[in-house]
């Protein structure tokens, strides 16, 4: 039963601990597996990224077998019409790219959107390429029978666009947190205000999904192959409090302005061309989903 898994921080394996959830029991996740670095990489601004408890150093085939059958078990735990968020980067290997859709694309999932996280820092600063600062989010859904597209998110989410923008954390003895503003925005954007559903993480390091989760009312399951790290995310537990001010900052971004019926009533402009002294005028995307909400 789901409910033996609730509010657990498990040391483990992912793949072993997801093959004991029961189908179709979990609303939706959000993670940031390792990204199989080789343990070599070091740049002008970061010492190597060194894992406790586990190895990224796999033969890259080997990484993306055990990624698509871990990203398989979560498709199978997720309830349809269930969303999970997986945040990775494009890496370079001795000149070869690799790309997260070179294993997402061989996946149950349904890529739904992709989104680019501005992480405004780079992290390798050499100048082999362009400065690379940002890293992939890919909104995975699970489809209920053919129906590919789901529901809409509500304009206050939507308005939010595609391009995430803030450094990552850097008060954290994790080697790559992501900040607690990315999960809170992707489980706010689906559950909105729902309260009491099940959010996963089977990498949670940190714990940084978890605390997300929990400050926005939800119960959540935590995998972790290392226990310093799953000692970590209790602690942060306990001490939940002091991060509820980040998350209400996230939650204040997701605000519509005015609603379409109200510029409508108003005269305002609602999403089409007009003229103005002569002059044809559009409106900017970001105003025009902040003037739109359809619910309203």
């Amino acid at each position: 039963m789901i409910e033996n898994f609730l509010g657990k921080v498990i040391c483990g394996d992912a793949l072993d601990v997801l093959r004991k959830l029961p189908d179709n029991s979990i609303d939706m996740g959000v993670t940031s597996p390792p990204y199989n670095k080789r343990e070599n990489k070091k740049g002008w601004l970061v010492d190597k990224v060194v894992y406790k408890g586990a190895s990224d150093n796999l033969p890259e085939k080997e990484y993306q077998k055990i990624q698509i059958e871990v990203l398989n078990e979560l498709y199978r735990v997720i309830k349809p019409k269930g969303s999970f968020f997986y945040n990775h980067k494009i890496r370079w290997e001795k000149g070869n790219m690799f790309h997260p859709l070179d294993w997402l694309q061989k996946t149950k999932w349904h890529i739904r959107q992709e989104i680019i996280w501005d992480r405004m820092i780079a992290a390798n600063i050499r100048g082999w390429r362009f400065w690379q600062v940002e890293e992939r989010i890919y909104w995975l859904y699970k489809p209920e029978g053919k129906n590919l597209i789901g529901e809409e998110l509500k304009s206050k989410h939507a308005l939010l666009s595609s391009i995430w923008r803030f450094p990552p954390e850097n008060n954290n003895p994790h080697p790559a947190p992501f900040p607690i503003a990315l999960p809170v925005r992707a489980i706010y954007s689906i559950m909105d205000d729902k309260k009491g559903g099940i959010i996963i993480d089977p990498y949670c390091g940190s714990g940084t999904t978890l605390i997300a989760a929990k400050i926005l009312g939800h119960h959540y399951i935590g995998i972790d192959i290392s226990k310093d790290y799953v000692e970590l995310t209790k602690k942060r537990l306990e001490n939940y409090t002091m991060e509820i001010k980040d998350v209400e900052e996230e939650l204040s971004k997701h605000i519509v302005r005015k609603t379409f019926k109200q510029r409508k009533h108003r005269g305002e402009f609602v999403g089409r061309y007009r003229k103005v002294k002569s002059k044809t005028t559009t409106l900017s995307l970001l105003d025009y989903f902040q003037g739109e909400n359809k619910d309203e």
